[in-house]
């Protein structure tokens, strides 16, 4: 029985979710495996992989193959590296404690990577969180500044309007004075010659 270190497939459509299984080559993707190692998510950044160290180096030391992802996964993980440098302890090549120091110092370098590049996307995230606001605090200045304008333009017209129905007014009252005082002073002449006449 040839068996595989594979992914299978779940979650919804366009939002993979991946079960890291092994699995005997024959049987179908998604169908039956022997044991789930542990599982793959692609959409997070940075991916996340959740993975049972000890049963998959085992599994790779028993002669399980993986595919070409599932050893991308395991390689990113230390399995793969891990494994090599047990092998070199087999042939001789160094102690077990050689081995095991050099693979603490992988894993530590692994990991400052790994912080560096989240600790880049959260900064990445923030700057760009800062000038979404910043944006929309522009935006909303440019706006209040534009309903200022509009309300004092409205402001201005209706001072002009009542400015102009005050002048408006004046004219009618001065148009209606003068005739009134000319008709009063032909009245007051005609008063005057009276008492001349007699």
């Amino acid at each position: 029985m040839a068996t595989k270190i594979r992914l299978s497939r779940h979650g919804k459509t366009h939002r993979a979710f991946y079960h890291i299984v092994v699995a005997d080559g024959r049987a179908p993707r998604d169908g039956r495996f022997i044991e789930k190692l542990g599982t793959y998510n692609p959409i997070a950044d940075p991916a996340e992989i959740v993975l049972n160290f000890d049963k998959a180096l085992n599994w790779i030391q028993n002669g399980a193959q993986p595919t070409d992802t599932a050893r991308a996964i395991l390689s990113h993980k230390g399995v793969m590296y891990k494994h090599h440098l047990l092998k070199g302890v087999k042939k001789g090549a160094f102690t077990e404690t050689e081995a095991e120091a050099k693979f603490q110092k992988w894993m530590e370098e692994k990991e400052a990577k790994i912080a560096a590049k989240r600790s880049g996307i959260d900064e990445k995230a923030r700057t760009e969180q800062k000038a979404r606001i910043d944006a929309e605090a522009k935006i909303n200045e440019d706006r209040a500044a534009e309903i200022a304008k509009k309300k004092a333009a409205a402001i201005d017209a209706k001072v002009k309007a009542a400015q102009e129905a005050a002048a408006a007014k004046a004219a009618e009252e001065e148009a209606a004075n003068p005739k009134a005082d000319v008709a009063e002073a032909p009245a007051e002449e005609a008063k005057a010659e009276e008492p001349k006449a007699e």
